[in-house]
């Protein structure tokens, strides 16, 4: 019985989801940092419009 509970792998799917999820996060969380140091969010979001609309992006 207890080796079948060690053979048993029905949750390690979840945790690998659970744990790229995380990575993704991570990433994002430090991908998009530089953008909000500095700045309020409001700012940023202005600066994406400001590019999308006109051709002066920094």
């Amino acid at each position: 019985m207890l080796m079948v509970f060690f053979k048993d792998e029905e949750g390690a799917q979840i945790v690998e989801y659970a744990l790229t999820i995380a990575v993704i996060s991570l990433a994002l969380v430090v991908a998009l940092q530089p953008l909000t140091l500095g700045a309020g969010f409001g700012s940023v979001i202005q600066k994406i419009t400001n590019c999308l609309t006109t051709a002066s992006c920094p």
